[in-house]
C-alpha cells in the first residue's frame, strides 16, 4: 500500500472515531473531511462491522494461563512493528484487539526480556501530577521542533497538539519558521478541525518575540483576528508547553533518530505515517492508555473564510493606533506594538479607577495605571518601562 493510500485510511479512521460520538454532527464532519454523507455512513458502517478499517485479533478467545506460543508470537510481532513500545502499550493493544484472558504487563515484559528486546529492567511506576484542560479544543499547543539536517538542507518540523486528548493536529515538514510558511498550514488545520479557544506558543518566530517591548507579531495578530486567544509561555520555561515537549521527544526517539532523509517530501511521508500511528494506534499513558483519536473531537467553531469586522462593547472607548504603534490617551502615549499600527483598540476603565485595559478584538493586551505615570511620557504596555517623551 502506498503512503498516499495509508494516509487516506488514517483519515477515514479519524472520521469514524469522530462520527461514533453521540453528539457528532455527520453533515459537518462530512463537509470537513470533503466527502458525501453517503460515503461517510458507508465508512462508519464498515468500521462498526469490523470490516477493513478494524484489525481482527489473531489470538484465541480462550487462552490458557501459561504463555502460549500464539501469545508470544503476538507480543513479538507487536514489538517488531513498534520497536519503542513497552509492555504497558503492548497490553493495551492486545486488549483493544479483543483478547479476553489478557496477560499481565509483567508477563509481557518477561517475553520482551527473554527474547532480547529489553536489556535492563527499568522502574516505570512514577507518579506525576498532570494538568489537562477538561475538553478538546480548549487549548492547543503549537511549536517548532528543533531543526535537523537532511540531504538537501534543513527541516523545521511544525507541531500542533490538543492539550486534552494529545491528538496531533499537525506534523508538517517546513523549510523555515516564517509566518508565510505557517499560515496556510494552520488554515488547513482550522478548516478540518475548527478553531480552538486558545493556542499557547513560545516566544520565538513567527508568533512571539524575546524582546520585552514587543510581545505580539503580525502572525499572532492574525490569530487573534480569526477568533483565537493567544497565550505565551514564560521565557526559558519550555515546560509551559510540556505536552509539546514530550511529543517532540517521542518523535525524535521513534522516528528522527532511526532515519536518514533525502528530501522534504520523504520527511513528510514519514511524518504522515508516524502521525497516523501516534493518533490512531499508540496507547498514551497520560490518557489512561487510550489513543488520542478516542478522546478528540473537532471544534464546533468553523474557520472564518472572511474575517469579521472588529467590534467592541458600547462601554469601550475606541482608539486608533498610529503608524508608530502608539495610542494617545490623557496626554500620555502608550506603545502597543507595530503589528497593531492603524488598527482600532478598545479601551475600558476598571470601575471608577484610572486603570485602563487595552483590547484588540477579544484579546486583552494589558493594562496601565494612569495615576502612576506622568503626562508627556511614553509608556510601554508590556515592559512597564516609562521614558520621558521629548
Amino acid at each position: 500500500m502506498s503512503w498516499q493510500e495509508k494516509n487516506r485510511v488514517s483519515l477515514r479512521k479519524e472520521f469514524v472515531l469522530q462520527a461514533e460520538k453521540s453528539d457528532a454532527n455527520m453533515a459537518e464532519l462530512c463537509r470537513r473531511y470533503e466527502i458525501s454523507r453517503k460515503t461517510g455512513y458507508k465508512w462508519l458502517n464498515r468500521y462498526q462491522q469490523g470490516e477493513s478499517l478494524a484489525d481482527q485479533s489473531k489470538c484465541p478467545r480462550n487462552s490458557p494461563k501459561q504463555l502460549s506460543k500464539e501469545l508470544i508470537r503476538e507480543v513479538i510481532e507487536l514489538r517488531e512493528k513498534y520497536p519503542y513500545w513497552g509492555a504497558r502499550k503492548i497490553q493495551a493493544i492486545l486488549s483493544r484487539k479483543g483478547m479476553i484472558d489478557l496477560p499481565a504487563k509483567s508477563s509481557i515484559h518477561k517475553i520482551l526480556k527473554k527474547y532480547g528486546y529489553i536489556k535492563d529492567e527499568k522502574a516505570t511506576n512514577h507518579h506525576y501530577q498532570r494538568f489537562e484542560h477538561e475538553a478538546p479544543n480548549h487549548l492547543w499547543q503549537m511549536d517548532f521542533k528543533g531543526h535537523f539536517a537532511y540531504e538537501k538542507g534543513r527541516c523545521f518540523p511544525l507541531t500542533i497538539l490538543d492539550d486534552h486528548s494529545r491528538f496531533s493536529l499537525a506534523l508538517q515538514a517546513c523549510l523555515n519558521e516564517q509566518g508565510e510558511t505557517v499560515k496556510p498550514i494552520l488554515i488547513e488545520v482550522f478548516r478540518r478541525y475548527g478553531l480552538p479557544e486558545r493556542i499557547n506558543v513560545d516566544n520565538g518566530n513567527p508568533w512571539g518575540s524575546l524582546y520585552e517591548c514587543a510581545r505580539y507579531t503580525t502572525f499572532s495578530k492574525w490569530l487573534i483576528r480569526t477568533g483565537v486567544k493567544v497565550s505565551y509561555s514564560r521565557p526559558a520555561h519550555p515546560q509551559t508547553n510540556g505536552k509539546e515537549e514530550r511529543f517532540h521527544r517521542t518523535l525524535k526517539l521513534e522516528l528522527l533518530n532511526a532515519n536518514y532523509f533525502r528530501s522534504l517530501e520523504e520527511i513528510q511521508q514519514k511524518f504522515n505515517d508516524w502521525r497516523t500511528i501516534y493518533n490512531l494506534e499508540r496507547p498514551h499513558e497520560g490518557i489512561d492508555m487510550q489513543v488520542p483519536a478516542e478522546r478528540y473531537k473537532p471544534s464546533y467553531r468553523p474557520y472564518p473564510e472572511v474575517l469579521p469586522p472588529i467590534e467592541y462593547s458600547d462601554d469601550s472607548l475606541i482608539k486608533k493606533v498610529d503608524c508608530r504603534g502608539r495610542i494617545h490617551i490623557n496626554a500620555r502615549q502608550i506603545f502597543v506594538g507595530m503589528p497593531f499600527a492603524k488598527e482600532p483598540l478598545g479601551i475600558r476603565h476598571q470601575g471608577h479607577s484610572d486603570i485602563i485595559e487595552l483590547y484588540y478584538c477579544h484579546q486583552k493586551l494589558g493594562e496601565v495605571d494612569l495615576n502612576l505615570t506622568r503626562k508627556n511620557t511614553l509608556i510601554n504596555l508590556y515592559s512597564k518601562r516609562i521614558t520621558e517623551f521629548m
